[in-house]
């Protein structure tokens, strides 16, 4: 199967480095959140959310991500106080107790992610693709940071979902370039579950390759995501293998890192995918 891959190297002054397009990427989920829909208040401490990115680690997580804010369909909005009473702590910490970890802030709110790199994280997670605030874009350029932008809408009103869905990651790509954000630190997510019905989210799984055939690095967030849920008729904590063939199918079109939950699980899946795919077996 052919699938196009971006390669990518980077290395930030604290000495933490990050490669793309050797294998497929593991990104650990962590919510600071007491409402996420998966996991919501089991890491709200600073010393369990460490010790969960501990373990995240040495299940085979490359990276973590850290959200102070549920995306849960009907979530309440949270405060920029106190997102970042949230994150920072945590950040602080990770960076202290796992000094190679690379870290992402997820988050749609320009001054959050400007602290959260302060604090020590190395890439910036938009759930609104620079659209959610004016001042992201900047703060992204500024920073030196990759970025990831990843596909929404405040309305479903897509005329052609999948054309839709590459030309709005165009504009944000637009909006990334035009603000100075380097090319090679421009990454995409297709946005499985963000404004999209199940029969959305199971079209754009099957083409993926359109999204990555754009040549950027593309995160693909389907983790225990809702449209598994319906398919398999199960709650969000027995959906593994639903989100392990959610992976395969990201891994063979293309995609380069995955948000997952399960990461020991979701890490076996992808390193048995990228057997397949990535022909050079010796860089796994």
């Amino acid at each position: 199967m052919k699938t196009t891959i971006a390669y990518r190297d980077y290395e930030w002054p604290d000495g933490v480095r990050l490669q793309l397009g050797r294998r497929t990427l593991i990104m650990g989920i962590l919510n600071i959140t007491p409402d996420s829909f998966s996991d919501g208040g089991r890491y709200t401490a600073v010393e369990s959310a460490v010790e969960q990115a501990r373990r995240m680690v040495e299940a085979g997580a490359d990276l973590i991500d850290i959200g102070g804010e549920s995306t849960r369909p009907g979530s309440e909005p949270v405060s920029l106080e106190e997102e970042l009473r949230r994150v920072v702590p945590v950040i602080e910490a990770l960076r202290a107790e796992l000094p190679e970890l690379p870290l992402s802030i997820d988050t749609y709110k320009a001054e959050t992610a400007r602290q959260a790199l302060t604090a020590g994280a190395h890439i910036i997670n938009d759930i609104w693709g620079l659209k959610g605030d004016d001042q992201m874009a900047r703060v992204a350029a500024e920073s030196g940071c990759p970025v990831i932008l990843s596909h929404n809408r405040l309305a479903r009103d897509y005329e052609a979902l999948v054309p839709d869905v590459i030309a709005d990651l165009r504009e944000s790509v637009r909006l990334a370039r035009t603000a100075g954000v380097a090319e090679s630190h421009i990454w995409l997510d297709p946005g499985i579950g963000f404004a999209k019905t199940y029969e959305d989210n199971v079209a754009l799984m099957g083409a993926l390759d359109q999204l990555t055939a754009l040549g950027y690095p593309v995160l693909l967030g389907t983790s225990r995501k809702r449209f598994i849920q319906q398919t398999l008729g199960r709650p969000a904590g027995e959906v593994v293998m639903g989100t392990a063939a959610t992976v395969v199918m990201g891994i063979m079109q293309g995609c380069q890192l995955m948000r997952v939950h399960d990461v020991a699980e979701m890490s076996q899946a992808a390193r048995m995918a990228d057997r397949i795919v990535y022909s050079d077996a010796s860089q796994m």
